[in-house]
């Protein structure tokens, strides 16, 4: 990715401020390369200007007209309306990004014929740098135009490319997935709590606990399964827990979870008819 590259982003939501803190904090991008636009909140512009000194233009279809790279980061139910407002000032030798859930590529090129559209599934935890971010390209997008967006997701954390019929499930997966660990963090931590601990006392148990068993994972290489297995003594209090968990449905919980997910991904799609 060029240093001079110039970002465009329309939307100032959580996701786009994860992408944008992303480029920032790994000097990919310099700030005066990186331009806001929002519908509607004037005061989350400037928060954002305030905290990360990025540009509000005030000549907002110029803003869209410069960028080599035009990121659309707003609500899927947005999408049509932006796009309608925002196609006359795309052009022929722009990219265009979305990581509008459930929104296709065909979708966005029915409104931009020619352009590059990359679909992209990133998560918040880009905003430290550790986001999980799955890719795919549209008609017109080259290996090329690839490689580029995966060098702007790669800022934030790690990126696999997927076929885009594999999107929805990566939605399921790991674009909702911070939120399935923050709910079982705080029902760790609850029950730490409950059981007679302080709060401090059960929160640094359950981070370190947690992360400690994201690093086994990653360094060791095992199957979860089996990293289970090996810390489940028969009779052990582990397995006390284990069999709780499992007469409650935890493991098909979780799998329903991100069904869910997907298909709710799914009908955000079903909401767009294929005439521009």
């Amino acid at each position: 990715m060029s240093q001079q590259e110039r970002f465009c982003f329309i939307g100032a939501g959580s996701m786009a401020e994860a992408i944008l803190c992303g480029l920032l904090h790994s000097s990919h991008t310099p700030a005066e390369n990186i331009h806001l636009i929002n519908r509607q909140s004037k005061e989350r512009l400037w928060h954002l200007q305030k905290c990360y000194n990025v540009v509000i233009p005030e000549d907002k279809e110029q803003a869209v007209t410069n960028a080599d790279t035009v990121v659309f980061a707003v609500k899927p139910k947005d999408i049509p309306q932006a796009l309608q407002l925002w196609r006359p000032s795309i052009h022929k030798g722009q990219k265009v990004i979305s990581v509008a859930a459930g929104i296709s590529t065909s979708f966005f090129e029915q409104h931009l014929p020619e352009i590059p559209v990359i679909r992209a599934m990133p998560n918040t935890s880009g905003t430290i740098g550790r986001s999980a971010t799955a890719i795919c390209g549209g008609t017109h997008a080259t290996p090329e135009d690839l490689e580029a967006a995966r060098d702007v997701f790669s800022a934030i954390g790690s990126v696999v490319q997927v076929e885009e019929k594999d999107m929805d499930t990566v939605t399921g997966l790991s674009g909702s997935g911070p939120a399935y660990i923050y709910y079982l963090a705080e029902a760790l931590e609850q029950a730490g709590v409950t059981a007679g601990l302080t709060h401090q006392v059960a929160r640094h148990l359950t981070l370190q606990t947690l992360l400690g068993a994201a690093h086994m994972l990653l360094e060791t290489g095992e199957d979860p399964a089996e990293l289970r297995r090996k810390v489940t003594s028969p009779g052990g209090t582990t397995m006390a827990g284990i069999n709780t968990l499992a007469n409650h449905g935890f493991h098909k919980a979780l799998i329903e979870a991100v069904h869910s997910a997907k298909q709710r991904s799914e009908e955000l799609a079903h909401h767009f008819t294929d005439t521009p």
